[in-house]
């Protein structure tokens, strides 16, 4: 299983923030992150292929739960 991203990029006015994110995900592969596996340009879509997490995305939890700053502190230094 693997989970899809689609970014319009008729949406992004700087296009190279793309590349650059991709090349990050690329280059970086860790345990505790979601890894990039491959991209794709379907019409005027850029389709990123990652690793399937279950539970939903980090936003959607975000906007759910509230955190304190001193647990977000240690999440992020893991």
């Amino acid at each position: 299983q693997v989970a899809l991203k689609k970014m319009p990029l008729c949406k992004r006015s700087r296009k190279e923030l793309v590349v650059n994110e991709i090349r990050i995900m690329k280059e970086n592969r860790h345990p505790n992150i979601v890894n990039y596996i491959d991209s794709y340009l379907v019409d005027e879509d850029l389709w990123l292929v990652m690793e399937y997490v279950d539970g939903g995305t980090l936003t959607s939890i975000l906007v759910q739960v509230f955190i304190e700053e001193r647990m977000i502190a240690a999440i992020s230094k893991e």
